[in-house]
């Protein structure tokens, strides 16, 4: 009886890991053009210690009351060798909407359009807001997660609690792994896909 158990257990905590494996998956190569007009690579970013990516959506109440947060974390970063973007993946934000958003929302980050979605596929996006620490020289994905616990549905605390993205940031600065178990889904506006 011990030894199903066990092995019950062994299965049990494979498959965990596994799921853990899939949440963080590997960012692939893309070229993409941002609302300026910019074509981005994940290559011109090489050079970089990490690139962190942000998923944006026009018209998204939690995208845009996020994004002060996620200022701060890239001001607070800014001599620490990392880029900050962000990336479009809704069917219906069209680049023209996609600038006028930038511009009415004091926007300065480049918004890179994933036109037919294959960055949002390959990282497994789900919703906007969400944010991704990426090593450009191995493609690994270091975190993903919310920036931090303000936002929620329905719900805004005056002050951030917890600074998920500052503190896994600080971890994989300092050369750790970032334990994935102990960040919550992020808040956000649903993605529409083209197909499942």
């Amino acid at each position: 009886m011990l030894r199903k158990l066990f092995i019950v257990c062994a299965v049990l905590l494979s498959s965990l890991a596994a799921v853990a494996d899939d949440w963080l998956r590997s960012i692939p190569e893309f070229e993409l053009s941002d609302h300026l007009g910019v074509v981005h690579t994940l290559d011109q970013y090489a050079d970089k210690q990490f690139v962190v990516f942000y998923v944006q959506g026009v018209g998204c109440p939690i995208a845009r009351i996020a994004l002060p947060n996620y200022r701060e974390v890239r001001d607070e970063f800014a001599s620490k060798n990392i880029d900050f973007l962000m990336f479009n993946s809704n069917i219906q934000d069209s680049m023209p909407r996609i600038a006028k958003e930038a511009d009415e929302f004091g926007i300065d980050f480049p918004i890179m359009k994933d036109e037919g979605q294959a960055l949002a596929k390959a990282l497994g996006v789900e919703r906007t807001a969400e944010v991704f620490i990426v090593n450009p020289k191995t493609r690994e994905v270091l975190y993903r997660g919310p920036i931090n616990d303000q936002l929620g549905y329905e719900t805004q605390r005056n002050n951030a609690g917890e600074h998920y993205l500052k503190d896994a940031l600080n971890t994989v600065l300092a050369g750790g792994k970032v334990d994935m178990n102990d960040i919550p889904d992020s808040k956000g506006c649903l993605i529409a896909f083209f197909d499942i």
